[in-house]
């Protein structure tokens, strides 16, 4: 029996693609259907090893599906919910256009809704996958909650995320989960640590909403992607307030109720209203203390891990002091100053913070109270000062935080230039980046000392030709001299007959660049031996680390040169003074002639 011959592009990766189009073809849907449904399953276009076997020889670039992933879409039951919606459209529009506005109506009030409950659980089996997955939804929420009502983002939905987000913040204050904070042109960056999983997410600042002139922004794809997260968050908040024995959604004490002056005719209202303030703790299902800190076992190991294990004890114990970092202060914030972020990050560390009345809702105490430890001020000088309490500009918290101490405040005071605020989101170890001086000395001297020797190393790679040529003539010039005297040595030794005795020992003595022209060698013999298919990646690592160098070279000159203008300027200053001030003869002279 003769075989019969394959089809070309019926094995392979012909086989295992599949277009847009034919993908929108075999589920009979329309293209923004299909992005929806991709969004909400997690489905992406894939990139192929040969695109010209993967598009059945077909030239351009297309849009690839893998083929799996377009059938196990064919069993989603989302599709006959995606249908029903293009009906329930028919069906408005044709109600509408008849003006039968009784059936109109009954439509409106029988819309499909869909469920996504089911994808979340399908997409992260465990709440620890859906806690490594936060951060993008976090991010996006906290934006949609600024929002307005826009064309394709629906009032319900920004005023679901700004509900779920606050939410969020609070289980995390209750926690004491939070790790570190950076203000940045972005917005604020948080940093929670929670299970053992480090959550990062981006929270913008409260300005003004500005329509945009150009429609750059697709925010009918950003709010499917916000449809899906808010379901998700939702999960989120519920399991980390059950762990925490709070009620969920978020209640408040009845010591809060009975302190508050207006009792409000809605309920609801007046919760949310309190909620939304942060400052008021949630109400608990039980009283049982909840014991996080886990407890670090010693083995018989080796030095390595050891030392790996002291460490993590160390962490430990600064992350165990960080939780009480503001216990005991009490914080009164100016008109001035971001009211949500400072209210948050104080509250994280077990700090109480109040502000005016007439600002916002839920203060605690009033400016007159003397038992206030810090007023957090961002104007120049004020009328009214206590003698009782530091005025700090808001710079203060945060850096206090990211250090884990409290900072001395003379440099945060009112009026006061502030010290460069630095990211905590960077690696200490970090090799061929620029670290300024301020970052330097927050970190112990021996990775201070570990970092000059990589920036020096960084700078000898650098050196020009010239030198290495001037190297090899000493060399040449040195081994010359070492024959003519090994020479000497031989002819000598012939006329003298051999003694049996005891000669003193010499010291050898290092030359200081044998060694280093010995590691370059050896570098260079290195290179040769790359295989020729790694050799443009190597080229391109070498000159992107040769662009590095440069690039901390020029900031490092930009420093200096801006060191050396600030102390020019104080001496000019010095001078100014000196040549303003009046001698004390001279101002005998003008007394007595007065």
């Amino acid at each position: 029996m003769v075989s019969k011959r394959k089809k070309k592009y019926s094995t392979g990766e012909g086989a295992q693609f599949m277009t847009r189009k034919a993908a929108l073809k075999k589920l009979q849907l329309s293209l923004n259907d299909f992005r929806k449904l991709c969004i909400l399953k997690g489905i992406y276009p894939r990139e192929p090893r040969n695109r010209k076997r993967a598009q059945k020889g077909k030239a351009g670039i297309r849009t690839l599906y893998h083929v799996k992933d377009i059938q196990f879409l064919l069993h989603e039951p989302i599709i006959w919910k995606l249908r029903d919606y293009k009906i329930f459209n028919k069906k408005v529009g044709r109600a509408r256009a008849v003006r039968d506005f009784e059936k109109l109506n009954i439509y409106l009030n029988n819309h499909p809704t869909l469920q996504l409950d089911h994808i979340v659980k399908e997409r992260y089996p465990t709440f620890i996958d859906a806690l490594r997955d936060l951060d993008d939804c976090l991010t996006l929420c906290f934006l949609f909650s600024t929002f307005p009502s826009l064309a394709h983002v629906p009032r319900d939905q920004s005023a679901l995320c700004r509900r779920l987000t606050l939410e969020f913040l609070h289980a995390i204050i209750e926690a004491r989960a939070l790790r570190k904070v950076f203000i940045s042109i972005k917005g604020y960056y948080y940093q929670a640590e929670i299970k053992g999983q480090t959550i990062t997410w981006i929270v913008p600042h409260h300005f003004s909403f500005t329509p945009q002139s150009k429609a750059e922004v697709d925010f009918k794809i950003m709010s499917t992607f916000v449809e899906f997260y808010t379901v998700m968050l939702g999960f989120v908040n519920f399991k980390i307030y059950h762990s925490l024995n709070l009620f969920y959604p978020p209640k408040l004490s009845s010591t809060v109720r009975a302190d508050s002056e207006k009792s409000l005719v809605d309920e609801d209202a007046f919760v949310a209203e309190r909620v939304a303030a942060l400052n008021f703790a949630v109400s608990k299902t039980s009283n049982e203390p909840i014991d996080e800190d886990l407890e670090i076992d010693s083995f018989q190991t080796g030095e390595e891990n050891a030392e790996k294990i002291e460490e993590a004890k160390k962490e430990a114990e600064n992350i165990r002091t960080l939780k009480t970092l503001f216990k005991g202060l009490k914080f009164y914030l100016n008109r001035e100053v971001p009211r949500e972020p400072l209210v948050f990050i104080i509250r994280c560390f077990g700090g109480e913070v109040s502000w005016d009345k007439t600002l916002f809702v839920g203060s605690t105490f009033d400016e007159n109270d003397e038992s206030i430890t810090h007023q957090i001020v961002d104007r120049p000088s004020m009328d009214k000062q206590y003698i009782s309490r530091y005025y700090i500009q808001p710079q203060w918290v945060f850096d206090s935080v990211n250090v884990r101490q409290l900072l001395p405040v003379n440099k945060y005071f009112m009026g006061e230039v502030l010290p460069p605020h630095l990211s905590p989101f960077t690696d200490k170890e970090r090799d061929q980046l620029y670290i300024p001086p301020e970052e330097r000395a927050l970190y112990d001297p021996t990775l201070l000392e570990e970092q000059h020797r990589k920036d020096e190393k960084i700078e000898e790679g650098n050196e020009s030709e010239e030198e290495e040529e001037v190297e090899e003539e000493e060399e040449e010039e040195t081994e010359l001299i070492e024959d003519e005297t090994e020479e000497e040595d031989e002819d000598e030794n012939k006329e003298k007959k051999p003694k049996l005795s005891v000669s003193k020992g010499e010291i050898y003595k290092e030359v200081p660049w044998e060694k280093n022209r010995q590691e370059k060698q050896e570098y260079r013999l290195r290179e040769k031996m790359i295989k020729n298919k790694h050799k443009k990646l190597y080229k391109s690592m070498m000159a992107g680390r040769k662009e590095r160098a440069k690039e901390i070279w020029l900031l490092r000159k930009k420093r200096r040169l801006h060191d050396e203008k600030q102390t020019d300027e104080k001496k000019t200053k010095k001078t100014q003074k000196k040549a303003t001030k009046v001698p004390k003869s001279a101002k005998k002279v003008q007394k007595q002639k007065t």
